[in-house]
């Protein structure tokens, strides 16, 4: 079961980009808190504290809003990273009630050694989130998926992962997961001719006879 945790909030922040690069400069990521029982409230968060619940309990951490005359019980459902810098821009806060479920998409782990790729096989992952539907507290920070049996040619499938009772898995059941394929080897390309080499096939036709014209010519010539 998932765990509340706080996170101190400032509502009622500027918006525009040149606040929000303000608010960047001051260690702080601007946000926003969406909910259907209330308006937009833009926020601002410590990116140091935020960066900590993200990178140990995952995107879809629990995250109750402190705003010192409010809380609310948030997910961050949209994460904005910087494309190079380990920074956090902008962050959505999408309110929910612990009896509603919601649906939000849940990392896969891949655990276990393939019995194929001890014989030589390779593991290719083909999906990394599966979309589940769960109350709050039923999310779980990511989804296992054992594939120690997967011989050379065999796969594991959406309808293969066990759910928890605690949550349903939305995506196809068809949908595959990982599997054990059997290695590409490309053709080594034929070896370029060396110069002197005798020409073969069409090309070396056509020098034989042009060859022989030019015996013929010769012989002519003698004549």
């Amino acid at each position: 079961m998932a765990e509340q945790i706080p996170l101190r909030a400032e509502p009622g922040r500027p918006t525009g980009s040149r606040h929000a690069r303000r608010i960047r400069a001051a260690g702080g990521v601007p946000g926003i808190v969406y909910g259907k029982d209330r308006a937009p409230l833009p926020v601002v968060v410590d990116h140091h504290d935020l960066m900590v619940i993200i990178n140990h309990h995952g995107s879809n951490a629990l995250i109750s809003l402190e705003t010192g005359s409010d809380s609310i019980l948030t997910l961050p459902k949209a994460v904005e990273r910087h494309p190079y810098r380990n920074q956090i821009r902008h962050v959505d806060f999408i309110g929910v009630n612990l009896k509603v479920k919601v649906q939000t998409q849940v990392p896969l782990v891949v655990v276990g050694d393939p019995a194929g790729v001890k014989e030589g096989g390779i593991l290719s992952q083909a999906a990394h989130h599966l979309t589940i539907e769960a109350l709050p507290m039923d999310i779980p920070a990511h989804i296992e998926i054992d594939v120690s049996a997967l011989e050379i040619g065999d796969n594991v499938r959406v309808e293969d992962v066990v759910a928890d009772k605690a949550f349903e898995v939305l995506d196809d059941p068809e949908t595959v997961i990982a599997s054990v394929v059997t290695p590409v080897v490309e053709a080594e390309p034929a070896p370029e001719p060396e110069e002197g080499e005798e020409l073969e096939g069409e090309e070396g036709e056509a020098a034989e006879g042009a060859d022989a014209e030019d015996e013929a010519s010769e012989e002519s010539a003698d004549e």
